[in-house]
């Protein structure tokens, strides 16, 4: 049986949960020292990104205990006592603000694109019938007939691909002739999003000429989308003046912003989400993507749902039949990856990972090869002895060949937009990422050693520094995850950032306040990323933060190559079974 880190694991109370402790009881005294625990739980889970604390895991003198706290009365209580379930108000506000707009949408009128057969047939091969469903054609579908949708899926099943034939379905309907539809696309981070506009503007290239139009193919942050400069909670909510909302990377959403994103879409407009429910949640509290779409992968289609599909796709989904929520009838799981397929060795790493299936990662270890600088297996391993094995100069050497052979020309000379592109395009096919920041296997030690073995200084400004911004910056058009790289430019050292069109914004380096190096940087912050090639670093003991879903993450950021250097092959037995597993009430819808 796998374990799971839930709340009942060691509590270790910061100052912030002793603190709302203490304010709690100078507002409202309790004699009863469970009480305290019950609140300190709560502000501890909310650290740890949970949405609520779930009383089932606890003691049952604690659990009985929530029904007498004295913080849960009146209707603007600190805390909230929801069932099995007790919340900070702010999270239960928020829960309770998604759940209604999601039924609010499902429940809205929304008239069927009057050629949505025929436009099916055209975007999909037409009379193919295979043993599969085409699960992106079932997707296309279900999206134009509600005002909600989920489409989720693992790297390469097409999530992009199936958006933009969606937009094609919608724009060509006759009824938006002479008023296309107001799109707006969006990802949480700036890297997310430049990627989703990029895989936008290719989809629509292999579309037929005539469904082409009104496609846009630029997309902007959350933050940006939502004009959040601030704080998220004094902020005001926009109304946006759109018809149609495609977010990205949506697992990688917190309940507030979730929130806030409901709150921003008109009920008359459409929003679909597209996500891996599989990967990391959110830094912040809740899972909402995973906990949404809670048995995608079972269907629960109704009767109803599987009749409309068949008649309008052709799809026999039988195998996929249920009694699921109206949710789940909106909810599509894409199950065929383009990128890996069943017999490479990235697809079935990742498949065995997210299993938690540990005697099947044994296996798939114990047969890879070690990696060598001829290696051409998709997936080696390395198992350093020591933090300064030779091994490890090696593969990032051999990793960034090309990038260093770039950098070496431009030494001498400065760097055109075209030039400073290309360096940033070779330098992410390859990439270092840490599952820890701290420590002789996490980011800070590994940042300083790559630099060392690629010959660049480990400190300062310097031509050939990678730089991750690690905060929105609004007047320089920088957001959170921007990867810049500092070059010689005719104004002397800049750092090159792509600006989302072709060229680069060249920012002086003493304007940049919140960027670190980043030959290393974390799975979470890898998140909406891709690299050709991808080290994977585990640490030599097992740590809280290291679990299937990290693993899982870290693996699938590789497109075709992956190597694990995992110092101790224990730990990586541990991450395995070790699952994320975080409270809150979403999966309820």
């Amino acid at each position: 049986m796998s374990a799971s880190l839930t709340e009942t694991d060691t509590l270790a109370l910061t100052g912030l949960d002793r603190a709302l402790v203490a304010f709690l009881q100078e507002v409202q005294p309790s004699a009863n020292p469970l009480h305290g625990e019950l609140a300190a739980r709560v502000s501890r889970q909310f650290g740890l990104g949970h949405a609520c604390l779930d009383l089932n895991t606890l003691a049952p003198e604690l659990r009985q205990s929530a029904a007498s706290l004295p913080w849960i009365e009146g209707p603007d209580s600190p805390l909230v006592l929801d069932g099995a379930r007790l919340y900070l108000r702010r999270n239960w506000s928020a829960e309770q603000n998604i759940h209604a707009s999601i039924a609010a949408r499902l429940a809205q009128p929304c008239p069927v694109p009057e050629n949505l057969s025929a436009t099916l047939s055209q975007l999909f091969q037409a009379g193919t019938q295979t043993a599969t469903p085409d699960w992106q054609k079932v997707a296309c579908a279900l999206a134009a007939r509600k005002r909600f949708t989920l489409i989720t899926g693992g790297p390469g099943t097409g999530k992009t691909t199936t958006v933009v034939r969606l937009l094609a379905l919608l724009q060509s309907d006759p009824a938006r002739q002479h008023a296309p539809l107001r799109i707006a696309l969006a990802a949480p981070t700036g890297k997310a999003a430049a990627r989703l506009g990029e895989s936008i503007a290719s989809a629509v290239q292999r579309l037929p000429e005539h469904l082409r139009q009104h496609i846009p193919t630029q997309a902007v942050t959350l933050h940006k989308l939502l004009q959040v400069r601030s704080n998220l909670a004094q902020d005001a909510v926009p109304e946006l003046a759109v018809d149609l909302v495609v977010v990205d990377e949506a697992s990688m959403i917190d309940l507030d912003m979730m929130a806030r994103l409901l709150a921003a879409v008109p009920l008359s407009a459409s929003l679909i989400l597209l996500g891996d429910k599989d990967q990391l949640a959110s830094v912040e509290a809740g899972a909402v993507m995973g906990q949404l779409c809670a048995g995608a992968d079972l269907g629960n289609y109704t009767p109803d749902t599987l009749a409309w599909l068949a008649q309008t796709t052709g799809a026999d989904l039988h195998a996929w039949a249920g009694d699921g929520s109206a949710l789940a009838q909106q909810t599509v799981m894409l199950r065929l990856s383009h990128r890996f397929a069943d017999d490479s060795g990235i697809g079935q790493w990742a498949r065995a990972v997210n299993a938690g299936d540990s005697a099947e990662v044994a296996r798939l270890w114990n047969q890879a090869p070690d990696w060598r600088r001829d290696a051409s297996a998709s997936v080696t391993r390395l198992q350093p002895g020591q933090a300064h094995d030779p091994r490890l100069k090696a593969l990032v050497q051999q990793g960034w060949k090309v990038w260093l052979q770039q950098l070496e020309n431009f030494k001498s000379s400065v760097c055109s937009d075209a030039q400073a592109l290309a360096a940033l395009k070779a330098f992410a096919d390859f990439q270092v990422l840490c599952a820890v920041r701290d420590g002789p296997w996490g980011v800070d030690g590994l940042n300083q050693r790559i630099a060392a073995s690629l010959g660049l200084p480990g400190e300062g400004w310097y031509a050939g520094r990678p730089v991750m911004v690690t905060r929105n910056d609004y007047n320089l058009k920088l957001m959170n995850g921007d990867v810049g790289l500092c070059l010689n430019h005719a104004r002397g050292l800049r750092v090159a950032f792509p600006d989302g069109q072709g060229g680069m914004r060249w920012v002086l380096p003493a304007r940049l306040d919140a960027v670190e190096t980043v030959f290393a940087m974390t799975v979470h912050k890898s998140q909406g990323s891709e690299f050709d090639h991808v080290a994977l670093v585990l640490p030599d003991r097992p740590v809280a933060v290291l679990t299937r879903e990290l693993l899982y993450t870290g693996m699938t950021r590789a497109k075709t190559r992956l190597t694990l250097v995992v110092p101790q092959a224990q730990v990586l037995w541990h991450a395995v079974a070790v699952q994320v597993l975080r409270s809150g009430g979403l999966a309820d819808l």
